[in-house]
């Protein structure tokens, strides 16, 4: 009796493993990189995200000898390799590895920035970043403001990967960006893809506000496109239209994006929905006008992240939306978004915002 209960239950763990492992392929793991288009002048190389973070690095530290690169690891490359090669090109003095503390990584870089260097430092991942929020919202933030613009930190920029990977569980996976994005005075940025991560990788380090940036690290080999070789900037807080339509805006960033572009062609195919595709790029301040004029136009509005629901970034562009587009509005903004639960690990693929959750809500806003 026993060996056949015991037989029984592994038959239903190896179902339940099964469909898990049916709905990632779906999922996390079926994600294709889109590659961005090449740009239309310069020289390019084909870049995965993690080169053209060190491609970016390299060059702002090249420019500028005041740049220092610091954070856990990050001597020998960092455990992600962002900062591979750094060490031996700059030396031990503008490269190099601190002790395990969030909290005196961000503070030492408040500190550098207000002596006037130029603060890149590392949080190893975005999970472990909170030790340091009180650095971030009680001094970083609110050096210029307190001073009077005599002092400021605007040279600090803040690395950390974030997001879901495939197997991170709740404490690899997690996308904090709504907890920073609700502080005065900093500067929340999260790119797509490689070509954005170096353009927007510069400019905020040479932006003059702290800034805190997140890297989808799922995307770190997996996305591959071409990237310019010399230096560029790409603007802050100016959201982009990635595909143009007239029925339904969608809304996100990060790896979302390419979730999104899936849905865009999904619904294009199934129901001759035309979506218009909007990448914010900078989270805080975030560009309302784009997204204004595209709901102005659509009528309708989802917004896709990898957070939690409750308090999300998302909320807060719906509540804008509302507001500006009210007399617009063809029908309730939908948010598709990760679930009000610690991030799992088994489950990963039923917690995130996949193309068929974010497809239905495109059926529910067309068919109200």
């Amino acid at each position: 009796m026993a060996a056949s209960k015991s037989l029984s239950l592994l038959r239903n763990i190896k179902r339940i493993c099964a469909v898990s492992i049916s709905v990632a392929k779906r999922s996390i793991g079926g994600i294709t990189y889109v590659p961005d288009p090449p740009p239309a002048q310069g020289e390019t190389q084909k870049m995965n995200l993690v080169q053209s973070l060190v491609s970016a690095m390299d060059q702002a530290m090249e420019r500028d000898p005041n740049a220092l690169v610091f954070g856990e690891d990050v001597a020998f490359g960092g455990v992600f390799r962002c900062t591979l090669g750094l060490r031996d090109k700059y030396g031990k003095d503008r490269v190099f590895n601190t002790p395990l503390s969030e909290q005196g990584i961000v503070a030492f870089g408040i500190g550098v920035a207000a002596q006037g260097s130029t603060a890149i430092a590392e949080i190893q991942f975005a999970d472990y970043i909170h030790p340091a929020f009180d650095q971030f919202v009680n001094e970083a933030a609110k050096f210029r403001y307190r001073s009077g613009n005599l002092f400021d930190c605007g040279g600090l920029t803040v690395r950390a990967p974030y997001g879901a990977v495939g197997h991170g569980a709740h404490y690899h996976s997690q996308s904090p960006e709504a907890f920073y994005a609700h502080v005065p005075g900093l500067r929340v940025i999260i790119p797509r893809g490689p070509s954005q991560a170096k353009g927007l990788l510069l400019a905020a380090i040479r932006d003059p506000n702290p800034c805190v940036f997140f890297e989808p690290k799922i995307l770190y080999r997996q996305a591959v496109e071409d990237v310019p070789v010399d230096d560029y900037t790409l603007p802050l807080s100016s959201a982009e239209v990635l595909e143009p339509g007239s029925d339904v805006t969608l809304v996100g960033y990060g790896t979302q994006i390419q979730i999104l572009k899936d849905v865009c062609s999904l619904a294009r195919d199934e129901l001759g929905v035309s979506c218009e595709l909007i990448d914010l790029r900078t989270i805080v301040p975030w560009d309302v006008d784009t997204v204004v004029k595209s709901v102005e136009k659509t009528g309708r509005l989802v917004i896709a992240h990898e957070a939690p629901l409750t308090a999300g970034f998302g909320g807060e562009v719906a509540s804008t939306i509302q507001s500006e587009c009210f007399l617009s509005l063809e029908s309730p903004i939908q948010r598709v978004c990760g679930w009000d639960t610690p991030f799992p690990h088994i489950t990963e693929p039923f917690y995130l915002p996949d193309k068929y959750r974010c497809y239905e809500a495109v059926k529910r806003v067309m068919n109200y």
